[in-house]
């Protein structure tokens, strides 16, 4: 059997990258800080040396590097991914105290911020595994987030209550699920095509009602309230987890539901094999008597619904209004996170913290007035993902039916 090459070249090329940052690292301090003041007890405050953090990092980098050969050349044995994932912590971890020299490096608000801005990304990565599991390219998940967001705001401001709000804006994202899915699966229109002209159509749509009905009667329209964070009792007192994990809204807590029950319902029960087998041979699926048309319907309409939810979050969890492109592109970004994690919902949740973690160092760096350009923070997501897609860190591949339109015969 024939071994990859591709975990020994990631692991290599991580080690040289750690071993460059080595060598420019300043003789400097950086300041961690830990607790917050909800915390159950007080983790000190600790400084650390560049320089000895850095090189330590390297130094064990190419040790790893060492390891991965030997398995891959000597033993002629697969890398195992636990070289993989060590050697791209202790770069990250590196990086980031390079990064912060001479400042300090709260790692609880990091963490925060990095979680709020992945909320949105992670909904939507829900929603595309769920329709591209069945067989559906879901490019529409930009269009399934702006409208959930419009409409939020709308019927929370309209009703002054936050889960009307919330319910509106999943019905707005199954409702443009579903014209995706009736272009896709009844008429057979290229599924990248309508995924874009639906993006397009969201977009109009609500420009247009923003400048009409919001624009004019914003107090009627587009002042909903907002969800406030609060507590869960001890877990919200644990240093470092309580805070960024169980300090949140109850946007966030559906989240976490829903990324459990997704998982679960796609890989432990009757429903999920079912909509695997549809989205990877639709053909056999309905010879065992498996409705493929109903089954991809559903599948597509749910995830569309999830991406309403993370939606909602941008206007009645974060910003309180809704504004123009308020989504920023983030259903592309989820696209991309689903594809680095490899349509598993665990996993493109964990790249979506990725995407999250970079854009919120990138604020963190300006405000203590670091020297590295910005835009190369925001890039460093995108080249991983297109690593990822590449193949370097191992074959990236979706369901085989993902795309192509099934005709009964």
């Amino acid at each position: 059997m024939k071994l990859s090459k591709r975990p020994f070249v990631t692991v290599a090329v991580v080690a040289l990258l750690t071993l460059l940052l080595a060598a420019v690292a300043p003789h400097d301090i950086t300041t961690i800080n830990v607790s917050s003041d909800t915390d159950f007890f007080h983790i000190a405050d600790f400084p650390v040396s560049v320089t000895i953090v850095v090189w330590t990092c390297a130094a064990l980098n190419i040790l790893l590097a060492a390891g991965a050969g030997s398995f891959l050349f000597l033993a002629r044995r697969k890398v195992p991914g636990a070289i993989t994932g060590v050697a791209f912590f202790a770069m990250a971890l590196s990086a980031l105290v390079y990064l912060y020299h001479g400042n300090n490096m709260t790692i609880t608000s990091l963490l925060q911020g990095s979680l709020a801005l992945s909320v949105p990304l992670i909904f939507g990565s829900m929603a595309g595994v769920l329709s591209e599991r069945v067989g559906v390219v879901n490019i529409a998940i930009e269009g399934q987030l702006l409208f959930g967001a419009f409409a939020s705001a709308m019927i929370a401001s309209m009703t002054h209550s936050l889960w009307a709000g919330l319910f509106g804006s999943l019905v707005a994202g199954a409702l443009v699920a579903w014209i995706l899915a009736v272009f896709s699966i009844k008429y057979r229109v290229d599924q990248i095509i309508v995924g874009v002209v639906v993006n397009m159509l969201v977009v109009g749509l609500t420009n247009f009602l923003f400048g009409t009905l919001m624009g004019d009667n914003p107090v009627l329209f587009n002042q909903p309230p907002r969800f406030d964070k609060f507590s869960l009792p001890l877990l919200g007192q644990i240093p470092v987890i309580g805070p960024v994990l169980f300090n949140q809204t109850p946007i966030v807590y559906l989240m976490y539901l829903a990324l459990v029950v997704v998982f679960v319902a796609l890989f432990k029960t009757r429903w999920g094999l079912r909509v695997r087998a549809v989205g990877e041979y639709p053909k056999a699926a309905d010879t065992v008597g498996i409705n493929v048309y109903r089954t991809r319907y559903v599948s597509v309409v749910l995830g569309g619904a999830l991406a309403g939810l993370g939606g909602a979050f941008f206007t009645l969890g974060q910003v309180g209004s809704f504004g123009q492109g308020i989504t920023h592109g983030a259903g592309y970004i989820a696209l991309a996170a689903l594809i680095f994690g490899r349509w598993n919902p665990l996993l493109a949740a964990c790249a979506a913290l990725l995407f999250g973690f970079a854009q919120n160092l990138q604020y963190g760096l300006a405000i203590i007035g670091s020297p590295l350009p910005s835009e190369f923070l925001l890039m460093l997501p995108y080249v991983l993902t297109v690593i990822a897609v590449a193949g370097l860190v191992g074959k990236v591949t979706g369901p085989a039916a993902s795309g192509k339109p099934y005709v009964k015969e």
